[in-house]
C-alpha cells in the first residue's frame, strides 16, 4: 500500500487529476489551489473546498533554530494554532494533494517523520518545497540545497521536488527577471535527480524570463513551472496568458491569487 501511494507522490499533477476525472483536459491551469492553509480555520477550509491541491508552510514552533513541534505557520510568525501532526490527519481525510514548502533545515526531518506515518493513505500527489537558490532581488536565506535533497530524498526517493529561488519584487522599479546564471544552476542541481521537479516561479517576474524558463523546462520532461504571486505584486492577466502562450499548458500549473485567478481562468475558458 506504502508503494502505491509513493507512486501517485510521483505522478505529474495533471495526470493524477485527469485519471481520476476531477479535470477534462491535459491543462496545468485546471488545477485549483488553496495557498497557506496554516490556520485550523484555514485548513478546514481547504478540506471542505473544491480545490485539487492544498499548499501550505511549515517551521519549527519558535521560528529559526526553534526545537518545537513542526507548526503550520508562515515566517515572521514562530508559532499557531496548527501542528503540522494534526494538519496531516485532517488533510489526509480529503482527496486532495499537497505541497509543503519549508522555510528552514530544522523543519524538514522532524517532518517527513510525521508524512512517513500518514504515506499509505496519501495515495495522491505531494510535493515537498523549498527555496534552494538565490534568485531575482531574492536574499542570501535560502534552505541548503544538498542537505534538504539529501533528506527528502533519503525518505521519500519519489516524492516530487518543489526547487525554488527567492525573490523579491519592488513597485517602484523595473524588475529584472531569472536569469541564465540562476536557471543554470538549477539545472545543474537538478540534473542528478530522478524524480519530478517543479519550479515556482514568481508571475511578476516570469514574462522577462521567458527564453532562460523555456530552456530550464526543456532540459527534461520530468519539469514543471508553478506560478505564484505576492500579495503587493503588479502583473495583468495578459502577463498570465503570454506565459500560456510560451509553454505546454500541461507543465504550468497557476497558484495565484484573486482577482486574477478568476479573470484568468474565465479568458481561458476553464471553470
Amino acid at each position: 500500500m506504502a508503494g502505491e501511494a509513493q507512486g501517485a507522490w510521483s505522478e505529474g499533477v495533471v495526470d493524477h487529476f485527469l485519471r481520476l476525472q476531477r479535470i477534462r483536459a491535459r491543462d496545468g491551469a485546471a488545477i485549483r489551489w488553496f495557498h497557506a492553509a496554516n490556520s485550523k480555520a484555514r485548513a478546514g477550509e481547504a478540506a471542505r473546498s473544491d480545490v485539487h491541491m492544498i499548499e501550505a508552510d511549515v517551521l519549527l514552533r519558535g521560528g529559526k533554530g526553534g526545537d518545537g513541534d513542526p507548526i503550520m505557520a508562515h515566517p515572521p510568525e514562530t508559532d499557531s494554532d496548527n501542528t503540522l501532526q494534526e494538519w496531516l490527519k485532517e488533510i489526509v481525510n480529503t482527496n486532495k494533494g499537497i505541497k509543503l514548502d519549508f522555510k528552514s533545515l530544522e523543519a524538514v526531518r522532524p517532518s517527513l517523520e510525521l508524512l512517513e506515518h500518514v504515506k499509505q493513505h496519501l495515495r495522491r500527489p505531494v510535493w515537498i518545497n523549498a527555496d534552494i537558490l538565490p534568485g531575482p532581488n531574492g536574499n542570501n536565506t535560502v534552505v541548503d540545497a544538498k542537505e534538504f535533497l539529501d533528506t527528502v530524498t533519503s525518505f521519500f526517493p519519489n516524492v516530487t521536488l518543489s526547487l525554488g529561488w527567492t525573490t523579491g519584487w519592488h513597485p517602484e522599479k523595473s524588475n529584472k527577471g531569472y536569469d541564465w546564471m540562476m536557471v543554470k544552476e538549477m539545472a545543474q542541481i537538478c540534473n542528478t535527480l530522478s524524480q519530478p521537479v517543479t519550479f515556482p516561479v514568481r508571475a511578476a517576474l516570469v514574462r522577462q524570463s521567458i527564453s532562460e524558463l523555456c530552456w530550464l523546462i526543456q532540459q527534461s520532461d520530468r519539469y514543471s513551472l508553478t506560478v505564484w504571486t505576492g500579495k503587493e505584486d503588479v502583473y495583468s492577466v495578459a502577463d498570465l496568458l503570454y506565459i500560456r502562450e510560451n509553454f505546454d499548458k500541461s507543465r504550468v500549473y497557476y497558484d495565484i491569487l484573486e482577482p486574477q485567478n478568476s479573470e484568468f481562468k474565465k479568458a481561458i475558458g476553464v471553470a
